[in-house]
């Protein structure tokens, strides 16, 4: 950005979305900084921060809270611009402490976006697939599915390489809380002069508003049950880009894949292989969920709690909900 649009007004006024999404980014983590950098959390947050960043949260469609997109998918840059993008050569816009294991957090979450790409436009082939498509349509791009899981499922598993348990929980989680559901900030956060001055509760930045997953059950038909665990689900949906709710939408309507390749025996082997990568995924989280937050609240913290020990960063109860997906997942394969 030059120095002219350090201005959110200008900001706007310029309608350059990519600044749009940059000063989003940078205000959230202001806003974060702010609200999560003493001991205990602050319940009110001043104009000069409150004002701009409902202003670009009413343009990109999603609440002013630091979720996903600010937080990881407008939050890095290539070190080498002539190279591809890889855990050693993306850096990040901004970071709070700072530091090996916050910056190889958010790193592995932006590589596991640019590996999963492919799987993403394979499965939106496949919702679009019918009657009329042969077995090798759906066979090329369930195969495309499955190597690009596989790639996903490399970078997730390496995230303990440089980023300890410990760090994690002390210096990187207490920053990306919510106020929705925290039971430290109970009454919610008022945005000075906005809304009426009436308190917020917003969920905080979680990897389920990553559109990956949701995208995949929709478009393979993997379905999760009606309960509250769901709602939460459904919910994430509101804090991802307004483009990616669509076509989270999309492919749920027009997809037939689930019930076409159940006709053969050749899809059938190849759409188990897409779930259990899914299946993995999931597990994998799951794991690191259990070593990053549930051992470690149990360890006596000098630095407070940062929010809830029981609940993630989102506000859900994590250990409950990673299961729920994780076997539901294994359970719809063909």
């Amino acid at each position: 950005m030059n120095k002219n649009a350090l201005s959110v007004d200008l900001v706007i006024k310029n309608n350059n979305i990519r600044e749009i999404k940059l000063a989003m980014s940078h205000l959230s983590f202001i806003a974060h900084a702010y609200i999560w950098g003493a001991k205990n959390p602050s319940k009110v947050l001043p104009e000069v921060i409150a004002r701009p960043w409902v202003q670009l949260s009413n343009i990109l469609g999603r609440p002013p809270i630091l979720s996903y997109a600010s937080y990881c998918l407008d939050n890095w840059y290539r070190i080498n611009p002539k190279e591809n993008i890889s855990l050693e050569n993306v850096g990040l816009l901004n970071n709070f402490l700072g530091g090996v294991d916050e910056d190889w957090f958010v790193t592995i979450h932006v590589c596991i976006e640019d590996a999963a790409k492919d799987a993403i436009q394979s499965a939106n082939v496949i919702s679009k697939l019918n009657e009329m498509n042969s077995i090798k349509d759906f066979s090329d791009n369930l195969k495309k599915i499955i190597s690009s899981l596989r790639k996903v499922n490399s970078i997730f598993s390496r995230m303990p390489e440089k980023c300890d348990p410990y760090i994690y929980y002390h210096r990187v989680r207490p920053f990306i809380f919510g106020t929705k559901d925290n039971p430290d900030l109970k009454k919610g956060l008022i945005y000075e002069n906005q809304y009426s001055n009436k308190p917020q509760y917003f969920r905080g930045e979680t990897g389920a508003q990553s559109s990956i997953m949701p995208f995949l059950d929709g478009a393979l038909g993997i379905y999760h049950t009606q309960d509250h665990l769901r709602h939460y689900l459904n919910e994430m949906r509101e804090y991802m880009p307004p483009e990616h709710r669509k076509a989270i939408e999309l492919v749920e309507k027009r997809s037939k894949a689930k019930h076409l390749i159940s006709k053969s025996k050749q899809l059938t082997s190849e759409y188990n292989k897409c779930l259990e990568e899914i299946r993995i995924f999931r597990a994998q989280h799951l794991e690191f969920a259990a070593t990053y937050i549930h051992k470690q609240s149990q360890i006596k913290n000098p630095f407070g709690r940062g929010g809830s020990t029981i609940t993630g960063t989102g506000g859900t109860p994590f250990m409950k909900y990673l299961k729920k997906h994780r076997d539901e997942t294994k359970k719809q394969k063909i």
